[in-house]
C-alpha cells in the first residue's frame, strides 16, 4: 500500500472510530418506540480493490491505480423532540480523495448553521513523458535539445471549506450568510511557444497554487403578497504564482521568461430580487444587480520583460455590470395564460486603453482592447385551452447585443446583432395514459454591417469570414414529445428534436459557416414488475453537424464537422426476499468526431481522420441484512474505455516531451462493506 493510500486508510479509520462512538451513544438512548420514530442513522465501512490502472476510471476519485482503497460513508442524525433541534453529520467517500463532510445544526423555523468540507482531485488522463524538471513549481528547467524522458503524472486538487448561518425572525424576515474558501493546488498542461513555425513549442506545465474566496449575505422577507431577497455577493481570487520562470530551452523560446500567469482579481455585487402577487392569478417578479469587478495585480517584470514607459505598474482593469429584469405572469381567464419578461444587462469595461507594444503591418496596434457589451432580451407568451383537451401556446423571443469596436481589429466584427424567434406549441392529453406535444421555433439573426480587419497602418485586411456567433443565421427547430403509460406499471417517454441552421456568406466565395444540423432522439422506459422489482431502459442518439469553408492564401477548402453520439442503458433493482436487495446497471456510449475535409482549389490538404471514443460500464450490487439494523454490501464495477484519439499520438514538443494515454483501459472494481443502522 503506497503512502497516499496509507494516509487515506488512517483517516478513514479515525473517522470510523469517532462516528462509531457517536453512533453508539445515540443508539443507547431511548426505547424501541423511540428507535422507530427517530430518523435513521447509518454507518458504512469497507474496502475496495481496483485490479488495474485506469486514468479515466479514477480521474476524479483518485482510484486511478491498482490496489486497495478505504470505503466509508456516514449519515448521523439526532433530533431533540422537545425543542425541534436537529444535529446531522454526513460523510461521503471519506476513505477516497473525492471526500465530503457536512455538519448541520438547526432548529426548525428559528436558526441554523452548517460547516462542510469537500476535496476533489483531477488526475490528468494523459501521461507526460518529459525531461522538464521543476514541475509543480514556478521555476522550470527545460532541456536545450530533445532529451530522454520519464513519465510524470499531472494532477490538480481542490479543497473547499464552507460555513453557512441562517436565522428566521418575526415579521417574515430571514438572514443568511455563507462563506467558502477553496484552495487549488497542482499542475496542468501548458506550453511556451510562438505562432511562427509548426511545432515550435516547449512543454511547460503551469503550477497551480491559488485561493478563491466567496461570501454572500442576504436579507429576505416573505409576506402574503410581497417577497424580497437582497444582499451582497463578493469573490476574491489570489494566485500564489504570478509568473512562470524558465531556465534553458531552445532559441528563440529561451528568451521568453518569465511568463505571466493568472492575475489576482475580485468582484463585488449588490442585488435585490423579489415578487408580488397582485391577485391569486397574477404575479410579477424582478431583479436588479450591480457588479464591480477589478483586476489590479502588479505587472511581472524582469531582465527579458521590461515594463514599457507610460503603462504604469498594473492593468487597472475594471468592469461594471448593471442588470435589470422584470416579468409578469397572469391568468385573466380560466383558459388563457399570459407571460411577459424583459431583461437588460450593461457590461461596461472601463479598463484604461494604453499602448503596450508596437508592431507594424499587423492587425494589432499594440493597445489593449476593452470589451463592452449591452444585452437586451424579451419574451412574450400566451397559452389558450382549446376544445378536446388541446392547449395552444405561442410566443416571441427577442435578443439584441451591442458591442464596442476597436480601431484596429484582429477579426471581422459587427457592432450589433439581433435575433427574433417565433414559437408555437400544441399540447394535448389524448387520454388518461397519453400526453403529447409538438413545438416549432423559427429564428432569424441579423445585425449591423460587418467591419473587416484593419491593419495598424490604416489599410483594410483580407478577412472576409464572419465569426459563427456574429454571422447571419436562420434557424428552424421542431420538437415532438410523447408520454405514454399503457399500463399502470409501464411508463414510456419519447422525444424527437431536429434543428437546421442556414448562414449567409459575406462574399461570392461563400467563406465561413454555411449550414448546420442537429438531431436528438431519445426514449426512456420504466416498468414495475411488482412492489419489489423495477426496471428501466433508455436510448439516445445525438447528431450535430456544421459545414464551413475557409481560405489560406489561394487555397480554398471545406469541412463538414460532425459529432455523433449513440448511447443506451439498462437497469434493474429488486428484493428477492426481505433480507436481500440486488441491482444492476449497464450503460454504453459511442461518440465519433468527423472532420470530412475537401480541397476546392490550390494544393491538396492533409485529411484528418475521425476520432471514436467508447465507454462501457456495468455496475452490480447486492445488499444483505444480517439483522434488522446491520448488514453487508457487495459492489462490482466493470469499466471499459477505448479511443483512437490521434491528437497527441504524432506530436512531440521541441524538448522531446510527449503526451500518451492507453487507448484501451479496462478496470474491474470490487468493494465489500458493512453497515450499521441506528
Amino acid at each position: 500500500m503506497n503512502s497516499r493510500k496509507h494516509l487515506d486508510f488512517l483517516l478513514a479509520a479515525t473517522v470510523v472510530a469517532s462516528l462509531a462512538a457517536l453512533g453508539s451513544a445515540a443508539a443507547a438512548e431511548g426505547d424501541d418506540f423511540a428507535y422507530l420514530t427517530r430518523p435513521d442513522s447509518t454507518l458504512s465501512v469497507g474496502v475496495g480493490y481496483v485490479n488495474n490502472d485506469g486514468a479515466r476510471f479514477g480521474q476524479y476519485t483518485g482510484m486511478n491505480q491498482s490496489g486497495g482503497y478505504g470505503l466509508l460513508d456516514a449519515d448521523i442524525a439526532k433530533r431533540d423532540d422537545a425543542t425541534g433541534t436537529w444535529l446531522k453529520l454526513t460523510g461521503r467517500n471519506i476513505g477516497l480523495e473525492n471526500r465530503e463532510l457536512k455538519l448541520e445544526h438547526n432548529r426548525q423555523g428559528d436558526w441554523g448553521y452548517h460547516l462542510d468540507f469537500s476535496q476533489t482531485p483531477r488526475y490528468e488522463p494523459y501521461t507526460a513523458n518529459t525531461a522538464v524538471t521543476g514541475i509543480g513549481s514556478a521555476n522550470l528547467t527545460i532541456p536545450t535539445a530533445p532529451t530522454a524522458t520519464a513519465p510524470v503524472q499531472l494532477k490538480t486538487q481542490r479543497k473547499s471549506v464552507g460555513l453557512g448561518l441562517n436565522k428566521w425572525m418575526v415579521g417574515g424576515f430571514d438572514v443568511q450568510v455563507n462563506f467558502r474558501n477553496e484552495e487549488k493546488d497542482g499542475e496542468r498542461l501548458f506550453a511556451r511557444g510562438t505562432a511562427g513555425g509548426v511545432g515550435n513549442f516547449e512543454f511547460a506545465p503551469e503550477p497551480i497554487h491559488s485561493t478563491t474566496r466567496q461570501i454572500e449575505a442576504t436579507l429576505g422577507y416573505t409576506g402574503e403578497r410581497l417577497q424580497l431577497s437582497g444582499g451582497y455577493y463578493g469573490t476574491r481570487y489570489d494566485n500564489k504564482n504570478p509568473a512562470l520562470n524558465f531556465i534553458g530551452g531552445v532559441s528563440p523560446l529561451s528568451t521568453f521568461t518569465p511568463i505571466g500567469l493568472l492575475p489576482d482579481n475580485q468582484s463585488h455585487q449588490l442585488h435585490l430580487s423579489g415578487g408580488y402577487n397582485f391577485t391569486p392569478t397574477t404575479r410579477s417578479n424582478f431583479k436588479v444587480a450591480y457588479t464591480k469587478a477589478t483586476q489590479d495585480d502588479a505587472f511581472i517584470s524582469g531582465i527579458n520583460v521590461p515594463l514599457a514607459p507610460g503603462i504604469g505598474t498594473s492593468l487597472d482593469g475594471r468592469v461594471d455590470t448593471t442588470l435589470v429584469q422584470a416579468g409578469i405572469t397572469a391568468r385573466p381567464m380560466s383558459k388563457i395564460s399570459l407571460l411577459a419578461n424583459l431583461r437588460y444587462e450593461d457590461r461596461d469595461d472601463q479598463t484604461p486603453v494604453r499602448l503596450y507594444s508596437t508592431l507594424s503591418g499587423t492587425t494589432h496596434n499594440g493597445e489593449n482592447e476593452p470589451r463592452s457589451i449591452k444585452k437586451t432580451s424579451g419574451k412574450l407568451e400566451a397559452s389558450y385551452a382549446l376544445p378536446m383537451s388541446f392547449r395552444l401556446t405561442g410566443g416571441m423571443d427577442y435578443d439584441e447585443k451591442k458591442r464596442n469596436a476597436s480601431p484596429v481589429r484582429i477579426v471581422s466584427h459587427r457592432d450589433k446583432t439581433d435575433e427574433t424567434s417565433y414559437r408555437v406549441e400544441l399540447r394535448r392529453s389524448m387520454s388518461e395514459t397519453v400526453t403529447g406535444a409538438l413545438a416549432y421555433v423559427k429564428s432569424d439573426r441579423g445585425g449591423s454591417d460587418f467591419l473587416t480587419t484593419v491593419l495598424n497602418n490604416g489599410s483594410i485586411g483580407s478577412n472576409l469570414i464572419a465569426p459563427i456567433h456574429l454571422a447571419d443565421r436562420k434557424r428552424d427547430k421542431v420538437r415532438l414529445s410523447v408520454n405514454w403509460m399503457p399500463t399502470e406499471p409501464l411508463s414510456l417517454q419519447f422525444m424527437l428534436e431536429e434543428a437546421q441552421d442556414k448562414y449567409s456568406a459575406r462574399d461570392v466565395l461563400g467563406l465561413g459557416p454555411q449550414q448546420g444540423k442537429a438531431q436528438n432522439y431519445s426514449i426512456d422506459a420504466s416498468y414495475a414488475f411488482s412492489d419489489a422489482w423495477q426496471a428501466t431502459a433508455w436510448a439516445s442518439r445525438n447528431n450535430t453537424r456544421i459545414d464551413q469553408s475557409s481560405r489560406a492564401a489561394a487555397q480554398i477548402w471545406v469541412a463538414a464537422l460532425r459529432n455523433r453520439g449513440d448511447a443506451f442503458g439498462l437497469g434493474v433493482m429488486g428484493k428477492p426476499n426481505s433480507r436481500l436487495e440486488i441491482g444492476a446497471d449497464l450503460s454504453h456510449s459511442d461518440i465519433t468526431d468527423e472532420y470530412r475535409q475537401q480541397a476546392f482549389s490550390g494544393a491538396a490538404i492533409t485529411l484528418l481522420p475521425d476520432i471514436s471514443t467508447k465507454l462501457t460500464s456495468l455496475k452490480l450490487f447486492g445488499k444483505y441484512a444480517i439483522q434488522e439494523n446491520t448488514g453487508v454490501r457487495l459492489d462490482y464495477i466493470y469499466d471499459l474505455f477505448s479511443t483512437d484519439d490521434w491528437t497527441w499520438t504524432t506530436w512531440t514538443y521541441v524538448d522531446g516531451t510527449r503526451l500518451t494515454q492507453s487507448p484501451t483501459q479496462k478496470v474491474h472494481f470490487l468493494g465489500l462493506s458493512g453497515y450499521y443502522r441506528f
